[in-house]
């Protein structure tokens, strides 16, 4: 099937300009700078029939989610969680282990790829732990997977993680940081194993917000020496204090090209766009609750200033939906596919421009998964866009979100920027209009 989007336009990481893309068999076969007919291309979208603020831009991609299936239907399903990606923009998530049972193995992974593949909404890559069934004791069963291995012709899988918790024992994180230097992939890192001096801090009676900062400075410090002995990629998830973006930034400076050693970083647009004082509104201890915590206006201030210095390298949702039970009990984490794109052009905006936020939302994160396929368009990768109107204003209101989790730190404010459609392979997937 040949189609075309035209008249818009079109942003990616190194491109602006208006004109039009064909599509063929879910790849985009030609680019057309300018106006143009295309008597012998179904029309797919036409830039006349949107806003004037309308911009066609590559589909963004998650290197951080949770779609809590198999195991926890009362927070969301692969179906719920593919929906809420598609209504936010992203075509590619990286979806984490820690499900019931815990996706440990490749068979495991393989499966829950085949069922999100037959839906259809987005392409998902699950990770596979590092321990066997998150426990930190042994390793999983990423020992026993080939070289090379690939799904759909694609390597798969493209990241490894602990998520929720680091391994606390250096030789078994060595271990599993070495099985993906064999790999070839990414670990990412959680960042939340504090040591001696984290714990000390928990005895004092010192608050959550103090000694999880302790956690988070020292996790990092422990996941680069690691990393280095390693010769790994390390990823570090949900960057969130002043003082372990200033690790990174001192640590990329001094990055040999001749050493397998690799750091990048992503940053969640809740943390660029709230802060603690958010999260006392909201309940410290209940709604208000993630991790890492909303930090104070100068940790999120700080963060703003390393994505428009490029020290963050991506902008990933750790979208973590929970049950209304869960979130007034006080289970952590936020539902954040949906909101992503608006947070982001609000507070990142005018510094960070469209170019800049599809870097950070598509081409960085296809770079750092090794998926040379998408993140920009350009002739010959997969055709996965999204269509944004970038002065829309609107009110966030999680019950209209297609996630079952509700809670956002966003919820009730106006923020700029609407999803409007969302493409998959050339497949309309989403229209919010």
């Amino acid at each position: 099937m040949r189609g075309v989007l035209r008249n818009f336009r079109i942003v990616d990481s190194e491109k602006d300009f208006t004109g039009s893309v064909i599509v063929e068999n879910g790849i985009i076969k030609n680019i057309i700078e300018g106006d143009g007919d295309f008597p012998d291309a179904q029309i797919i979208a036409d830039g006349a029939d949107f806003p004037q603020s309308a911009v066609l831009m590559p589909a963004f991609v998650d290197l951080h989610a949770h779609f809590r299936d198999p195991g926890f239907p009362e927070k969301e399903t692969l179906e719920t969680a593919s929906q809420a990606a598609a209504a936010g923009g992203f075509a590619t998530v990286i979806c984490m282990a820690n499900t019931r049972p815990v996706i440990d193995t490749l068979e495991k992974a393989a499966v829950l790829k085949a069922r999100s593949d037959s839906l259809g909404f987005t392409d998902l890559f699950p990770v596979i732990s590092l321990s066997k069934n998150m426990e930190g004791l042994e390793i999983s069963g990423i020992k026993n997977i080939p070289d090379g291995n690939k799904n759909g012709g694609i390597k798969f899988p493209l990241m490894l993680s602990e998520d929720g918790k680091d391994i606390a024992d250096d030789a078994l994180f060595l271990a599993a940081m070495e099985q993906a230097k064999r790999l070839k992939i990414p670990v990412s890192c959680h960042c939340d194993f504090g040591g001696p001096e984290a714990e000390d801090s928990k005895r004092a009676g010192c608050t959550r917000a103090q000694w999880s900062r302790i956690e988070e400075n020292n996790a990092v410090k422990r996941v680069i020496e690691i990393g280095k002995k390693a010769d790994c990629h390390i990823h570090i998830a949900h960057v969130s204090t002043g003082e372990s973006i200033e690790i990174i930034r001192e640590t990329k400076k001094h990055l040999s090209a001749e050493s397998g050693f690799t750091v990048t970083c992503e940053a969640t647009p809740h943390h660029i766009g709230a802060c603690d004082e958010d999260a006392r509104r909201m309940g410290e201890e209940s709604y208000g609750r993630v991790n890492p915590p909303l930090r104070t206006e100068a940790d999120r201030q700080a963060l703003v200033n390393a994505v428009n210095d490029g020290t963050i390298d991506a902008i990933a949702t750790d979208h973590a939906p929970h049950s209304e039970t869960d979130k007034a009990a006080g289970a952590p984490g936020f539902s954040g596919l949906e909101t992503a794109f608006a947070a982001c052009l609000t507070n990142l905006a005018p510094a960070a421009g469209l170019r800049r936020l599809s870097e950070l939302m598509s081409a960085n994160p296809a770079r750092i998964l090794g998926l040379n396929d998408r993140g920009l368009i350009v002739r010959g990768l997969r055709a996965d866009f999204v269509i944004v109107d970038t002065q829309a204003v609107c009110k966030t209101d999680p019950e209209k979100f297609k996630s079952k989790g509700k809670c956002s730190p966003f919820a009730g404010r106006e923020l700029r920027g609407k999803v409007l459609m969302t493409f998959n392979a050339g497949k309309m997937v989403y229209n919010g209009g």
